[in-house]
């Protein structure tokens, strides 16, 4: 007897109206699922990245505060850190920063110090014109070079 009342109450319930939406209110008692997104970089460095690329913009603005005009499109950190050699960093954002009138070293010294923390994104690299992607974009423009 008491085994029957169990059954009652639990068969009740999940025939109840709140249960035939099922949980989170989908119809026909499917449950719904939350999407998960999954990343294949490491967040702290993508963060770190986006970090450096904040402080960039907002370093640039205030060298070329007035004349905007003038200020480089764009500073390709992965293009920086391709490059074998700091002196080799230093010279490329100095030839961005060449129609700059405000002193610039300050800016390339703490750029250069915040790109040693930084690792190159090998998946945001661009596709490389040999389409062979095991080589580094200096060796594909060697290869594809003409001779």
């Amino acid at each position: 007897m008491a085994a029957q009342r169990l059954g009652k109450r639990v068969l009740s319930k999940l025939q109840s109206p709140s249960r035939a939406r099922g949980p989170g209110g989908s119809p026909g008692g499917l449950q719904k699922r939350h999407a998960r997104v999954t990343v294949k970089y490491d967040r702290r460095e993508l963060q770190r990245r986006l970090d450096v690329e904040k402080w960039i913009d907002g370093r640039l603005e205030e060298l070329y505060r007035g004349r905007e005009a003038d200020m480089p499109d764009e500073v390709n950190i992965d293009e920086l850190l391709e490059l074998e050699s700091e002196e080799d960093r230093s010279r490329k954002i100095q030839g961005l920063l060449k129609s700059c009138r405000n002193p610039t070293e300050d800016f390339v010294q703490e750029l250069l110090g915040k790109l040693r923390g930084l690792h190159k994104q090998p998946g945001l690299r661009p596709p490389s014109p040999s389409g062979d992607r095991s080589l580094s974009p200096l060796q594909d423009r060697a290869r594809t070079a003409p001779p």
